[in-house]
């Protein structure tokens, strides 16, 4: 017998990974079928890379943020519609309105720090590590503009598959 683990021939963390963005989906979903009303204190930090497939938003906003972007959901929002793919919603950066859309693929982090509730995704899009980037700014209620830390002892799930070769 074998001390090794043989790779597996199932993606499991591709299907994972996959399980785990169809949880913002459902999350997203459900604001939007409430009129995109956040209950209580929710609201959500949503890190996505910018120059994957499928994301839509405007020039200058991808001038700023090249490689990833952090948008805060919680007060001024509008037009949340979510579909099986992708999601859009109208922010507004700076006083300027502008509408996003954004695939679940490309997500790779989703915060809601009113319950201490986050994942963390790797990239789906090869060859694009992170980079440090700003804030987003895009007019939140006045708090702390940043998405909590996976040290602050909140209940972040990192799904990280290391393969042994």
């Amino acid at each position: 017998m074998s001390d090794e683990t043989p790779d597996s021939l199932i993606p499991y963390d591709e299907i994972v990974q996959e399980a785990l963005r169809a949880v913002v989906g459902r999350v997203l979903g459900e604001i939007e079928g409430s009129g995109g009303e956040l209950p209580g204190n929710h609201h959500f930090y949503i890190t996505f890379k910018t120059a994957a497939p499928g994301v839509s938003i405007p020039s200058h906003l991808r001038e700023r943020f090249p490689d990833e972007m952090t948008i805060v959901l919680q007060n001024k929002f509008w037009d949340l519609s979510v579909g099986d793919e992708a999601f859009s919603v109208g922010l507004s950066f700076n006083q300027l309105p502008a509408k996003l859309t954004i695939p679940f693929a490309a997500i790779t982090g989703f915060v809601d720090p009113a319950v201490d509730f986050g994942l963390q995704f790797q990239a789906s899009v090869p060859d694009m590590a992170p980079e440090p980037h700003d804030n987003a700014e895009n007019d939140s209620s006045g708090q702390d503009g940043g998405a909590p830390g996976a040290d602050d002892g909140s209940n972040v799930v990192t799904v990280d598959f290391g393969r042994k070769k």
